[in-house]
């Protein structure tokens, strides 16, 4: 009689087993989530050119004020010396997505208990981008006159089309509008953010920011984005890390922890 209760106690509870988790599915959904979001503003987005380049006259403006325009200068150099031109336009095209990319997952793998606050800045940082560019379109300096698409002048050399930094082809899915803030150089300030986090290696935080401050010279140089408009996104990104990144479940460890004893707080290596 035992034998034939036994198999039965054991049917009944392998299917009252909850189905196991599996993470690294449910982050490729995150991510995917994100990139709906994108081209749900690009389809939604107001591709009216007139006032998009408004709003860029009046942040050029603003940056003469400010004795930031520095834009021109740049451009002019880019375009002036060839061999920086196209290393230049495929840093744009390319390290936005493939560095941010490896952080992304080498948090995942080596270092979980950063991951998550530092994704959720990610994604919190990028979801405020795609409110600015939906809510103030602003064109970026290659679209007006003055300055030079650099990535246009060197498309013969790389894989991305003469209308935008997509692949050939492909332009028409990106957001020619979609200036204020830059989230190439907000995504390269995370990448810099993230690694310094997690790692002791003084190098390899070094090349995060080298990464960063690069990208914020490309941006402007290429004619894609603005002075502010790289500042902007350095503050979206620092505002999402000190709200809800690593940072903040750092410092409210270390709050909890005064008077007790020293514990290592940080997931580092």
């Amino acid at each position: 009689m035992a034998s034939l209760v036994a198999p039965a106690v054991r049917t009944r509870t392998a299917r009252t087993t909850p189905p196991v988790r599996r993470p690294g599915l449910r982050e490729l959904g995150v991510l995917a989530l994100v990139y709906m979001g994108y081209a749900v503003s690009r389809v939604l987005a107001d591709d009216s050119l007139a006032p998009a380049i408004t709003r860029a006259a009046r942040i050029l403006d603003l940056e003469r004020t400010l004795h930031l325009d520095v834009e021109a200068g740049l451009n002019r150099w880019f375009l002036e010396h060839d061999t920086v031109g196209v290393v230049a336009s495929f840093h744009y095209a390319s390290a936005h997505y493939l560095l941010t990319l490896v952080v992304v997952v080498w948090l995942y793998v080596r270092h979980r208990a950063a991951y998550g606050p530092a994704r959720l800045a990610l994604v919190g940082a990028t979801g405020v981008a795609l409110l600015a560019y939906l809510a103030m379109p602003t064109a970026p300096p290659r679209l007006m006159d003055g300055w030079t698409d650099l990535l246009a002048v060197h498309s013969a050399a790389g894989w991305w089309g003469g209308e935008a930094s997509a692949p050939q082809g492909l332009g028409w899915l990106t957001n020619q509008l979609a200036a204020f803030p830059s989230m190439h150089a907000g995504w390269a300030l995370w990448v810099a953010l993230a690694v310094s986090h997690v790692t002791r290696r003084r190098a390899v935080a070094a090349l995060a920011w080298a990464h960063a401050l690069i990208t914020a010279v490309v941006v402007v140089g290429t004619g894609n984005h603005w002075v502010l408009d790289v500042v902007a996104g350095w503050a979206v990104v620092l505002i999402a890390w000190r709200t809800v990144g690593p940072q903040r479940a750092y410092d409210e460890a270390a709050g909890s922890d005064v008077g007790a004893p020293s514990s290592h707080l940080a997931d580092r290596h």
